[in-house]
């Protein structure tokens, strides 16, 4: 086997065990000694291809959003009304989370439960999912008649302020239970909502 084969499939095998470790567990609760332990990959090949267990949290985190963000731009979302288009994006991030249970433990762990030392660096990672969404929301504004004195550019400044006030509630709640679960499934039950309260707000009429 070609040195190049070789270490791709290595780095491949350690991303596979850390999107693993990281795909059920929080950043705290991750063990690099149980991924080597569990999976048969020595420390040192661990720390030949990656600095540290941030920088491979990182690397889980940065494949996690571009997945996502890939399988969303791929998924036939767009419908003849703005609410029934929601409806199919966040059909299709919930199909998304069911077919990558790993990665959806990741998500919700950098939404909720973020690592406060690497918070700006994963801010910078789900830069294109968040860019993804925000265009997508400005394009389905462009649907509806939004309400005297209120332009597109005001109702993506409320979604943004919604959102984070949103997710600011539920980050403050994570430190009240231990199951993240039960947390998440709120989460997104709530995040439907919001949305609808949110375009109630801006539009004239739906």
């Amino acid at each position: 086997m070609r040195k190049e084969e070789k270490t791709r499939r290595t780095y491949e095998r350690i991303m596979s065990a850390a999107i693993a470790e990281f795909g059920v567990k929080s950043y705290d609760s991750a063990s690099l000694t149980t991924l080597c332990n569990e999976n048969q990959i020595s420390k040192g090949l661990i720390y030949h291809n990656f600095k540290n267990k941030d920088e491979l949290y990182l690397k889980c985190v940065e494949e996690c959003f571009e997945k996502m963000t890939e399988y969303l731009k791929n998924s036939e979302y767009k419908a003849e009304s703005i609410q029934e288009s929601l409806h199919n994006l966040f059909q299709a991030r919930q199909q998304f989370f069911k077919e990558n249970p790993y990665y959806c433990n990741i998500f919700f762990n950098t939404v909720l439960q973020p690592p406060k030392h690497l918070y700006s660096r994963i801010h910078v990672l789900r830069q294109k999912y968040d860019d993804f969404n925000i265009n997508c929301f400005r394009e389905l504004l462009q649907q509806i008649h939004l309400r005297d004195g209120i332009t597109i550019d005001a109702a993506m400044e409320y979604f943004m302020v919604f959102l984070e006030m949103f997710n600011g509630y539920f980050q403050s709640k994570s430190g009240e239970t231990e199951d993240i679960h039960a947390l998440i499934e709120d989460h997104e039950v709530n995040l439907s909502k919001i949305l609808d309260i949110m375009l109630y707000g801006v539009a004239k009429e739906i």
